[in-house]
């Protein structure tokens, strides 16, 4: 194809993977790393892995995700040194109202999960106020995974479940599922982790007894749209057997 002086090619629309998981959950890390390696304070990496978060959201939209969870902050990062956590919280002041509007206007519908007891109040006020804009909205779940820990969100479950008058001896896992904080949503099927490790954190620990993972060196904001789609296409070739036989 020949192009007329002074024109620009059109851009070519990202393809789409063959296999798409309905639930995907991604462990965000490596925003130090990738600071460290680019003689930045830590603090830019997280403010580079948040503006990465809209990117891939839209990218898990446009491929037919159904829900998607990212680990934000996790119960154990309040161990990091003070004046990073600091860090952490102002940034997400400073950007959850942007970010909630950017999302809202692609359809996406946010949620918390995990504990809001211990965050400055105006900070708890704003994460509420970006669910209930998000609320009615028809597209992709973004599950925002802040003071989140899967072993107290399983102690939890099971406070509600006993807190609703059931017996012990009727305490299904069923029962406990539906008490969870991800309650009514599609089965995990994916976890993503960036940075290079191989460990689950204490992220999704009951609903990712039967997801695929996939780890990869990619550090948190250079993971883009190709290297999730790389990572779908890796799940498409894996075979789910959920403990039985192919």
């Amino acid at each position: 194809m020949t192009l007329a002086a002074g024109t620009e090619p059109e851009p070519t629309p990202h393809a789409t993977p063959e296999t798409v998981p309905a639930h995907v959950g991604i462990i965000m890390d490596g925003n130090g790393r990738w600071a460290n390696r680019r003689g930045l304070p830590r603090l830019a990496g997280h403010h580079a892995g948040t503006e990465n978060v809209r990117r891939i959201t839209v990218a898990c939209a446009d491929a037919g995700v159904e829900c998607l969870t990212i680990y934000a902050f996790s119960t154990e990062n309040w161990r990091r040194p003070a004046d990073e956590v600091f860090g952490l919280m102002r940034l997400l002041a400073q950007r959850i109202d942007k970010e909630a509007a950017e999302l809202h206007r692609n359809n996406v519908q946010i949620r918390h999960i995990g504990a809001l007891e211990g965050i400055q109040p105006r900070l708890v006020d704003r994460i509420k106020a970006a669910v209930a804009l998000t609320r009615n909205n028809t597209g992709l779940v973004l599950n925002v995974a802040f003071n989140y820990g899967g072993r107290a969100e399983i102690a939890r479950a099971v406070q509600r479940a006993l807190a609703t008058g059931i017996r012990p001896e009727e305490l299904t896992e069923e029962v406990v599922d539906r008490h969870l904080d991800t309650a009514g949503l599609p089965n995990l099927d994916l976890v993503i982790r960036t940075g290079g490790d191989f460990r689950l954190s204490n992220f999704l620990l009951w609903q990712a007894a039967y997801a695929e993972y996939y780890s990869t060196p990619i550090c948190w904001p250079d993971f883009g749209r190709e290297e999730l789609y790389q990572a779908f296409s890796e799940f498409g070739r894996r075979v789910r057997r959920f403990g039985g036989l192919s």
